[in-house]
């Protein structure tokens, strides 16, 4: 009997294909999809461009799901994708911010387009293949994403984003299990899938020239102002604040005989700070579009561990609310970089507790 219907969303790369293996074998009734993003018809830059959605993705996750002998369907979220990724990107980019496009992807187009449109064809579930668990946080009952079982290629920190009634119409069955087991049990479906490499670039920008792409897509002109130290002395001229974002050294195009970062990106004068290293370490950052994950508030103060990006290493903090819609985090230890536009994710043990986008380092005006 089966375990229900699920919509797996299938990229053609080996964790994709295992998440769907791996429900066939449990005993659900697996759909195949992938999804359509890419934003023009050209068959070269379709190839070249979508990373986890492109033509060889439509390709490679067919020739998966004819051998697991599952159906399989292209979904168009073109003007999904667009509007609530691409948009987003661009406008964070123009405000001097370093926006996570897979962050927003993950919550607004591969789960609540994708979960929208598999429910309306009769499904129970989707699945991803993120390297994630999903469980009931043990104190306050709520779904929860969970550390996976291999802290190498951990997802978590993409995910916090997620609504209750998303998690609760997810599977994830990769997470549990480490990347070299997946490539195992890969090779009972495809040679070629098993040995797939992973995607590591944005999927719009495969080149990872950001600020080319916005350039080019948007007609969005860069426009020069000046670089400034932290006392407001003009060091010279940058080539505009699309191409900055905090903590950055190389790329600057100009040299001062000593190792300069990106403190700060300020849109309204067009001036970007300099500093040297030490600098960048700070203890607190606000955040605000929190979302509550593992628990339904933050009250009086909180301990939790907490990531300012992707691949940084958790680190002990103390949260509280600043304003009803902002949150203040302290950190035992100061962190180097903290940038606005990335998310600050909190963890309760292996819990996600929840999130929020950083906006600075400052408090926000009252």
């Amino acid at each position: 009997m089966s375990k229900g219907k699920v919509v797996v969303g299938m990229s053609g790369g080996v964790d994709s294909s295992v998440a769907a293996y791996l429900l066939k074998e449990q005993g659900y009734d697996v759909i195949g999809v992938t999804m359509q993003i890419w934003q023009k018809e050209d068959p070269a830059e379709i190839a070249d461009n979508g990373g986890c959605c492109g033509l060889s993705a439509v390709d490679d996750a067919r020739r998966v799901a004819f051998k697991l002998d599952i159906p399989y369907y292209v979904m168009n979220f073109r003007d999904d994708f667009k509007k609530y990724v691409i948009d987003y990107f661009v406008d964070e980019y123009s405000k001097g911010h370093t926006p996570n496009p897979c962050i927003a992807c993950n919550r607004y187009v591969k789960w609540e387009s994708l979960l929208r449109r598999s429910k309306e064809i009769g499904a129970d579930y989707i699945a991803t293949g993120h390297y994630a668990r999903i469980d009931k946080h043990p104190v306050t009952g709520r779904y929860a994403i969970k550390l996976s079982a291999t802290a190498q290629k951990d997802q978590t920190y993409a995910l916090y984003n997620l609504t209750q009634d998303q998690l609760k119409s997810t599977l994830m069955p990769v997470g549990d299990y480490t990347k070299d087991e997946i490539r195992k049990i890969a090779e009972n479906i495809d040679d070629f899938v098993s040995r797939k490499h992973d995607s590591q670039e944005i999927c719009f920008v495969p080149d990872n020239d950001y600020s080319g792409y916005i350039e080019k897509n948007y007609n969005i002109k860069s426009r020069p102002g000046n670089f400034v130290d932290m006392d407001g002395n003009v060091l010279g001229k940058h080539k505009g604040i699309i191409h900055y974002t905090v903590g950055q050294r190389k790329g600057l195009g100009i040299t001062f005989g000593k190792p300069m970062y990106v403190y700060e990106i300020r849109p309204e004068t067009r001036e970007v700070v300099l500093c040297e290293n030490d600098a960048l370490f700070q203890k607190t950052l606000y955040a605000n579009n929190v979302n509550y994950m593992a628990i339904g508030e933050i009250k009086g103060e909180m301990r939790f561990m907490a990531k300012i990006r992707y691949s940084h290493k958790k680190a002990p903090c103390t949260v509280r609310m600043y304003d009803k819609d902002t949150i203040e985090c302290v950190f035992d230890e100061p962190q180097r970089a903290i940038t606005p536009g990335q998310a600050v994710v909190l963890y309760d043990g292996d819990f996600v507790a929840g999130g929020g986008t950083i906006i600075g380092t400052q408090p926000p005006k009252k």
